[in-house]
Formats: C-alpha cells, sequence, structure tokens
C-alpha cells in the first residue's frame, strides 16, 4: 500500500493531558471508558518502552512509510517547556504498517538545535523508524507521556480514509518529549482503527 504524500502535513490539532491527571478523571467521565479507552488501550497508551518494538513483536512484517518532513516553525499547540513556539524543527511523518496493515501514524518534531553531532543522522532516517534509533541509545530519557483523542471530524480522518479504513470510533494517541544527550525530540503516536491497541 502506498499513500498519498500529498496529505503531507497531517499536524495533530488537539489538546494533550498529562497522562496521570487525565486518567484521575476518567472514573468521572463516562463518555470516555464508553468510547474505547479500556484497560489494554490504556497499557498501550502508558507504555514506556519502544512502540516500534512491540509491533515487531506482534507481526511478521513490519515497515515504515514516510509521508514527508520539512524544516517549519513550532506551533503553539505543539510547543512545550522544550521546544519553544516559533523554534525551527524538522517535522517528520511517517505510518508504522504490521503485516501491510496500518497501525500508526506518527508524528516527530527534531528542533534544528538538536540535529547536531552525532544526532544529525535523525534527519536522514528514510524507511528507518525513529523509535529503534532513540531507543537503542542508552543516554535517552523519556518525559512525561501525553495523551488524546481525534474525533472522525478531525485532520486525521483524511489519512484514514486514503489508508482505506473507517473511522467508527474516537482515535486515541500519545506523546513524549525526548531528551537525548541535553537534545529534546518531541514523538506523537496515534493508534490507527484496526491497530492491535484497540483489540
Amino acid at each position: 500500500m502506498t499513500i498519498n504524500t500529498n496529505l503531507f502535513p497531517v499536524t495533530l490539532e488537539t489538546q494533550w493531558q498529562a497522562a496521570d491527571k487525565f486518567l484521575a478523571g476518567l472514573p468521572k467521565d463516562k463518555t470516555l471508558v464508553q468510547q474505547g479507552l479500556n484497560p489494554r488501550l490504556i497499557d498501550w497508551l502508558l507504555d514506556p518502552s519502544s512502540l516500534t518494538a512491540r509491533l515487531k513483536s506482534c507481526c511478521s512484517e513490519f515497515r515504515v512509510e514516510v509521508l514527508g518532513q520539512k524544516i517549519e516553525k513550532c506551533n503553539a499547540l505543539e510547543a512545550n517547556e522544550d521546544i519553544a513556539f516559533g523554534e525551527q524543527v524538522l517535522v517528520r511523518e511517517v505510518v508504522l504498517f504490521c503485516d501491510n496493515k496500518p497501525q500508526v501514524f506518527a508524528r516527530s518534531l527534531l528542533p534544528l538545535n538538536s540535529l547536531s553531532g552525532a544526532e544529525q543522522q535523525l534527519a536522514e532516517l528514510g524507511q528507518q523508524p525513529l523509535g529503534q534509533v532513540l531507543f537503542n541509545d542508552p543516554h535517552l530519557v523519556r518525559k512525561c507521556i501525553e495523551v488524546a483523542h481525534f474525533e472522525q471530524t478531525s485532520h486525521l480522518a483524511q489519512l484514514v480514509n486514503a489508508l482505506g479504513m473507517r473511522q467508527e470510533h474516537i482515535l486515541w494517541g500519545r506523546r513524549s518529549v525526548f531528551i537525548l544527550k541535553n537534545k529534546p525530540i518531541m514523538v506523537a503516536e496515534v493508534f490507527l482503527p484496526n491497530s492491535y491497541a484497540y483489540q
């Protein structure tokens, strides 16, 4: 399956919430539980280890398809204490496939200041998964996991349609800032409709 790269950048316009605070409020919000936020999905969302490694363990053939990457300014919704609003970042968007079935949409922000020294290689990954490179580095520190959900009306729905899937429920995602030798990199991952996380 080849994805229409004209969709790039898909972007992720949403309100992210720290996972611990968000989950603490869940018992009061039965609507979210009814919309598929069950213990299995929560386990996938909060898993601190490599998502790439976990997906690989679920299938015979894993691959990455790059939607695109380009340099732009960090927008207000994605800015945080490590990556400033307006800072120049390399945006990379990919879809992760297991046995030719789309599982995850990932959007990464790599500040140009972080792409120095050995980390210059991160700008030229091609079909190589970023997560695999990050988790192979012993210096990696993962900060707080944030979560968000995406309605059928989000920009993500266009990608879902292009992948030949139907979004019949809210999609869930997570994001984290990773610190690699004092260099921040932000990675957001959204589980697509037929992902293992929902099964």
